[in-house]
């Protein structure tokens, strides 16, 4: 692919996450392979970026097996994460600034050094400051959520929105907590913190090798959405949505009506 065609492309996915339109997927058309998506969905944030965003850290997908296998690939995905997608915990979000969104329960971490280099399992919690039960709203672009695995990375992973709730220094034992989301107290999906790569701490690790294959330097200060607890679940105006991690706590917040 030329540049031309990557900077065409991204300008395309800008737009639709910009003015909330959905397209078709590119593949057919375009036939990027994976590292071309990641070079689209880079390029595309740097438009983002030339707007005023801010970068604040990176989320991971396919973070449970069950995905990896059902998707036929073997390793995880990741996209980056700006000011833009924060939503304020407790707020009112305005699902007018989606297309199709969905929450996933997950749980964040946020960095208190720089992560250069890969790390092992056993340093990944000397880099942490704490986590925090988390609310990611997933958005994909595309007409009718149907995409490939290309797409969805070029795509920016479909991340669209974090609601981020109190952060704990309870960065032991995170394996296998529960987890509950919840639409107006009545509970939608129920899972595990296992489903996250078995230990979400994994995707710490994760984080830190895919960021130096990457070449970048992850910032003390950043967030880590360590990846979905359970399976997503489709949102409605005038909805409370809440998530709960054992010993974590709750994250929550309103959807209004779409306009």
């Amino acid at each position: 692919m030329s540049n031309l065609d990557i900077y065409a492309i991204s300008t395309a996915l800008d737009n639709a996450a910009r003015y909330r339109e959905e397209i078709d997927p590119l593949t057919p058309v375009h036939g990027f392979n994976l590292n071309e998506a990641y070079e689209i969905q880079r390029t595309s944030i740097a438009l983002r970026h030339a707007r005023g965003e801010l970068p604040v850290g990176i989320k991971l997908g396919f973070t449970s097996r069950a995905k990896m296998i059902q998707m036929g690939v073997d390793s995880l995905i990741w996209g980056l994460l700006t000011d833009a997608m924060l939503y304020e915990e407790g707020a009112v979000i305005d699902l007018s600034d989606f297309i199709h969104p969905r929450a996933e329960p997950e749980v964040c971490f946020l960095t208190k050094r720089d992560i250069d280099r890969p790390l092992t399992l056993l340093e990944a919690s000397s880099y942490l400051e704490g986590v925090a039960p988390a609310i990611e709203i997933i958005d994909s672009r595309y007409r009718n959520f149907k995409f490939t695995l290309e797409d969805v990375v070029a795509d920016n992973c479909s991340s669209a929105g974090l609601v981020i709730g109190a952060m704990s220094r309870n960065l032991t034992d995170l394996a296998n907590l529960g987890v509950a989301m919840r639409f107006n107290g009545r509970p939608m999906q129920i899972g595990s913190t296992g489903a996250i790569l078995g230990d979400p701490l994994r995707s710490v690790v994760q984080a830190s090798r895919l960021a130096a294959r990457a070449e970048m330097v992850l910032p003390a200060g950043s967030l880590i959405m360590a990846g979905a607890a359970t399976a997503a679940q489709a949102l409605t105006a005038g909805t409370h949505v809440s998530a709960e991690v054992t010993s974590l706590g709750r994250v929550e917040f309103y959807t209004g009506a779409r306009a």
